[in-house]
């Protein structure tokens, strides 16, 4: 059921990338005292929080969902706490962006609900989302348009609005408000879940009768931290119970420092997917060059969504392409990703003309001046996460690992004239979603086979992916094959057909436990390029595991993916 009465969460303001950058301090000392802002990790947040008192350090989040604290420690401090060793791990705050695609111009809107089939399960099945919940960490929302503020029925559906940066709920007697200054997180929930309907009666949401949760963890200008990104997603998975939280949709992208199960970020991603949260994330905009997916989209258990285009002919499936700044895979521990596909080229939504992205981008601004036209993986990702909303209503016993199963088992690839896959499984994962098929599948078991998110949280096991990448450059799936250069595929346009003849019964969506020095390269160069690794640590030991990660000298660094990108 509805929780009753109007609780708000704070403007998720989710912008281009995701810059690492520290909070400001209360206090800040001069000189060589000047504190650093960082994670402080222990056997849970309350020992975290004592070790960092001890030393004279200051605590400034709660992290709960990874036994850990934010606080701001001098490098005296910083000295002391390393020295007491234990469980202790110490990380640096990193800066985060949203992950934004390049508006197109002016073109007539894309039909993003009937290319996915949503809209026949809103007419034939009055499949629309109803009572399933999905929180969207980002930017904020734009609350003063109805078809984001009201479902398909009329009714009021922020279910709350929570601030990350303020740690604060919006109630009747405070001013925590989610507000939207940037306009990203206005844009991806328009995509998921507008009651907004086109001339013809059509709705222009995936998931028109959906309630949101709003958790802003982005700034004006699309800026956030570890810190706080965490922050959000410790209190959506505190509170998906009081507002029946089904769904998590991540549309930010940050370029990997670590291995998956070393970043604090992806722990509470994995922490939210193990509390049965469906976390659905953007692969990011840094294609179409292979190992280019970010974090949290590198984490294996989650559903990773790349971005395709319908050519600006929705009724015409023959010239749709993938997107050439869809990320592609493998991740560094060689899973595949993306999983899957879905519209992220030229998406027409509700966005606030007076918001940071609309005054940067004008032109973009449809003839309607409340709506915008945006591509990215981002929208991809919104429409995936109001496709899982449509399976829960269908379905609501379905568990993470069902959904993402059922979304993989009746994706649609694209193929050439031959037959054979138009792009590999590291460029399209399964192919392009398919919500009707998705709803009425009956598969289990074909997701995250060989995983296990408890061991994995725990440090007692991590996973190693099927990828392998012979003498020649070639990458390819143990026991399956699909070799692929990492070259990028330019055609016409291929069409995406039923049927997925190579997923059921292949492994490639397969773990094996990680096995320290065990190389799934020789000599690889798209690894031997990355600088966060030191020479080849899948030949050389894996340095991840045999000691701490110096975040200190990393990741004082700023992420970004490409803010804007060419329109296809």
């Amino acid at each position: 059921m509805r929780p009753t009465g109007a609780f708000g969460v704070g403007a998720l303001i989710l912008g281009l990338v995701v810059w690492l950058a520290a909070s400001p301090a209360t206090h800040q000392p001069a000189g060589d005292e000047i504190a650093r802002s960082v994670i402080v990790q222990d056997r849970d947040a309350t020992a975290a929080a004592a070790a960092v008192r001890r030393v004279g350090g200051e605590v400034t989040h709660r992290l709960g969902i990874i036994r850990a604290v934010g606080a701001r420690l001098t490098s005296d401090q910083l000295d002391a706490l390393e020295a007491v060793g234990g469980g202790i791990r110490i990380y640096q705050n990193r800066g985060v962006t949203l992950a934004c695609g390049c508006p197109p111009g002016d073109v007539e809107p894309t039909y993003y609900p009937q290319l996915v089939e949503a809209e026949r399960l809103h007419q034939e099945a009055g499949i629309d989302g109803y009572d399933i919940t999905i929180a969207v960490v980002d930017s904020g929302l734009w609350q003063w348009q109805a078809p984001l503020r009201e479902n398909a029925e009329g009714h009021y559906r922020i279910l709350a609005q929570y601030h990350a940066f303020w740690d604060c709920v919006k109630t009747p007697w405070n001013h925590c408000y989610a507000w939207d200054r940037n306009g990203h997180g206005t844009h991806v929930t328009a995509v998921m879940m507008s009651s907004g309907q086109t001339t013809s009666g059509s709705y222009q949401g995936i998931a028109p009768n959906a309630d949101v949760v709003v958790v802003k963890a982005f700034d004006a200008n699309g800026n956030s931290t570890y810190l706080d990104v965490i922050r959000a997603i410790d209190w959506v998975v505190g509170n998906q119970d009081v507002y029946h939280i089904r769904v998590l949709n991540l549309s930010f992208s940050a370029e990997p420092r670590s291995y998956y199960w070393e970043d604090p970020l992806n722990q509470a991603v994995m922490a939210a997917w193990q509390a049965g949260i469906v976390v659905v994330t953007s692969a990011g905009n840094r294609g179409p060059d292979p190992m280019t997916i970010g974090v949290p989209a590198n984490v294996p258990y989650v559903i990773t969504v790349g971005a395709m285009t319908d050519s600006y002919t929705p009724d015409d499936g023959t010239d749709d392409v993938l997107a050439g700044f869809s990320a592609a895979g493998p991740t560094v521990e060689a899973f595949v990703k993306p999983e899957i596909v879905a519209p992220g080229g030229h998406l027409l939504a509700l966005m606030p003309s007076s918001g940071v992205l609309a005054a940067s981008y004008p032109e973009f601004i449809h003839e309607n001046d409340d709506y915008f036209v945006m591509s990215g993986t981002s929208q991809a990702a919104a429409v995936v996460s109001g496709v899982a909303a449509l399976m829960l209503q269908a379905d609501p016993t379905l568990t993470p690992d069902d959904v993402k199963c059922r979304l993989l088992a009746t994706a649609r690839p694209a193929v050439d004239e031959q037959g054979n896959l138009a792009y590999s499984p590291f460029q399209q994962g399964a192919g392009l979603v398919n919500a009707y098929d998705a709803v009425y599948s009956s598969e289990v078991g074909c997701a995250n086979p060989g995983l296990d998110v408890a061991r994995d949280l725990a440090a007692i096991e991590h996973y190693l992916g099927p990828t392998r990448l012979d003498g020649d450059g070639n990458f390819s799936i143990e026991g399956v094959g699909y070799p692929w250069d990492g070259s990028w595929v330019q055609g016409s346009g291929d069409p995406w057909v039923d049927g997925d003849p190579w997923v059921d019964g292949d492994p490639w969506v397969d773990g094996d436990p990680w096995v320290d020095g065990d190389p799934w390269v020789d000599d690889n160069p798209w690894v031997d390029d990355n600088p966060w690794l030191d020479d080849n640590p899948w030949l050389d030991g894996n340095p991840w595991i045999d000691g701490d990660v110096d975040w200190s000298s990393d990741l004082s660094e700023t992420a970004s993916l490409n803010a804007w990108v060419p329109q296809e």
